[in-house]
């Protein structure tokens, strides 16, 4: 095989059967976890012979292409293409074509490759695009019912709500992700991430997870700390720019901005970041749709609660807020020091499970934020006027699949408002929320506390601490104890215990029990390595688990003072 030959990529059947045929028929565009064809046309009198000509396919993403970072891979031809790994095989009779099946793991970096053949001198056989594949089972982006996969990946018109809970209106917005030119501008929003620039093997690597696609995305849609596509403003002042209400499409604002530079695009709002970050996503493979969330809170101070504060006059100076309707991904906080948000598990929002990366507490006060009302005298102190957990997150709404209908998802988010799951939530969220901004992990913990001054031949206490960050009291059997330990771990005598005590430990509470080592326990078993082990086991009652502690602790040798007494003696002449 030699340079004689001609590569065809067969973009009619490739892109038909990866579901790319609207972006055109003109390249080939595929998507990860699903074969593709190609042929090679061999030279005049040349033949492929299975056994006898070989050689290697390469496939590069990024301008610096790794093996060990997933952005390249050199396979050579096998029998079948495997699901795990870039791979080919030959699909047709020995000749002077020969057709390839090429197919690549469902987890590689999507963007654009190329594809070079090495039969010890390297020809590069041409460009393609790789995406994301909601139709592959192994995808992390896979959509399970084919009418969604129409709705969020590959329908480019909806519907994006606004107003009031009293008057909810459908505006259309044209997505347009298969318009001319819109793929390449969308990678290119990709390139032009600061995290590109500042590591950019480690930012084409990333491009594998769509949750790391995603974070990009929210933070280049927004202009607030990088060259994004859009500049949001609220103040009613837009000569400089487009009104945000005046958009319909993202097409315009996408093209304007790489048209132009990459300068920012004037102006914006929350449903037009949310549209034109929906275009993207969809034009790279992920699944996405435009949700508006009705009566949503705005925590400056993320306390889970939107506290409306008042002076005497009447005037609002609050910092939180509770906006009429609202559409992430608006620039409304940082996120890990970026202006963006999410993605969250939509799980993790309603049953609180604010651990949860990215912006768990955020997004959950957005939809069921606790609102208080204050009022601050002249003097500095705050009286509440009035409390709420029924203000915020209502009606959240999206376009119906296949339909222009309105689908109410608020069920989705949260359990029914004022509901006993719901306030359930709501104090778990805020429990785990606390825990969070202090450090600590929920649950009940055990840990082994020690004296400073631990002498052989002194007595002194070690302790047992239960720390409760449940959100109920606790009853604990507990079993401490302390025995002789050498250097290689063998066991020696025991020396201190305490045995099926019972320890009531109050919610968010600190217990501790002390244990006291005395020398003549010690004394006459201690090894010279002077090592003492100390267990501790607590027992749950309700449910019942186990939870162990162990330390290994080394006695110091006392200082010794040793006073001299010097005496002068003098003689008198």
């Amino acid at each position: 095989m030699d340079q004689g030959k001609i590569t065809t990529f067969l973009y009619r059947i490739n892109n038909t059967t990866h579901h790319t045929d609207q972006n055109g028929l003109d390249r080939l565009i595929v998507r990860r976890g699903l074969p593709f064809t190609i042929t090679l046309h061999l030279k005049s009198g040349s033949q492929f012979q299975a056994g006898v000509s070989t050689f290697r396919l390469i496939v590069e993403t990024g301008p610096l292409p790794k093996e060990q970072s997933g952005t390249k891979s050199t396979f050579s031809l096998t029998d079948s293409t495997s699901k795990t790994a870039w791979s080919a095989s030959i699909t047709s009779p020995p000749g002077n074509v020969v057709s390839l099946s090429v197919s690549s793991p469902p987890d590689v970096p999507i963007g654009l490759y190329s594809l070079t053949l090495d039969q010890g001198q390297k020809v590069k056989l041409g460009e393609f695009v790789l995406l994301f594949n909601p139709w592959c089972a192994k995808d992390a982006v896979y959509m399970e019912e084919e009418r969604d996969r129409q709705e969020y990946v590959l329908s480019q018109a909806g519907l994006i709500y606004k107003g009031t809970t009293k008057r909810i209106k459908a505006s259309p917005w044209t997505f347009g992700q298969f318009e001319a030119g819109m793929l390449d501008i969308c990678l290119k929003l990709l390139d032009e991430n600061p995290k590109y620039s500042l590591d950019v093997d480690a930012d084409c690597s990333g491009r594998r997870n769509p949750v790391y696609v995603t974070r990009v995305i929210s933070a280049m849609i927004n202009s607030n700390d990088d060259k994004g596509v859009l500049v949001g403003n609220w103040s009613g002042d837009y000569d400089d720019g487009v009104r945000p209400s005046h958009w319909t499409d993202s097409v315009a604002i996408l093209h304007q901005w790489a048209d132009n530079c990459c300068q920012r695009v004037r102006y914006g709002q929350c449903w037009v970041f949310a549209a034109v970050a929906c275009t993207v996503s969809r034009a790279l493979g992920i699944p996405c749709r435009v949700v508006t969330n009705f009566g949503s809170a705005h925590d400056t101070n993320s306390n889970l609660m939107i506290e409306f504060l008042y002076d005497e006059d009447g005037n609002d100076i609050s910092d939180d807020s509770v906006w009429n309707f609202h559409v992430d991904p608006t620039p409304q906080e940082k996120s890990e020091g970026v202006f963006c948000c999410g993605p969250v598990p939509l799980k993790a929002i309603k049953e609180g499970e604010l651990t949860l990366k990215y912006d768990a507490p955020f997004v959950f006060a957005e939809v069921n934020a606790d609102v208080v009302e204050y009022m601050k005298l002249t003097n500095g102190r705050m009286v509440k006027m009035r409390g709420s957990s029924m203000d915020v997150g209502h009606f959240i709404s999206t376009k119906a699949v296949g339909s222009d209908e309105r689908h109410d998802i608020t069920h989705l988010y949260k359990y029914p408002e004022g509901s006993l799951q719901e306030r359930e939530v709501y104090e778990r969220a805020k429990h785990h929320h606390e825990l969070q901004q202090k450090g600590e992990e929920p649950g009940l913990k055990v840990k082994i506390k020690v004296s400073p001054d631990m002498d052989i031949g002194a007595d002194f206490d070690v302790f047992a601490v239960v720390t409760n960050n449940t959100e109920a009291d606790k009853t604990c059997r507990v079993m401490f104890y302390a025995r002789i330990v050498s250097y290689d771990g063998k066991p020696g005598a025991n020396c201190g215990f305490i045995e099926d005590l019972t320890m009531e430990v109050p919610t968010g509470k600190e217990k501790r029990l002390p244990l006291r080592l005395e020398y003549v326990d010690y004394g006459d078993t201690i090894t010279s390595d002077r090592l003492i082990q100390l267990v501790l086991i607590i027992i749950e009652s309700s449910p019942r688990e186990f939870h162990k502690a162990k330390r290994t602790i080394v006695l110091e040798n006392p200082d010794i003072a040793i006073k001299v007494l010097i005496i002068f003696f003098t003689n008198s002449f």
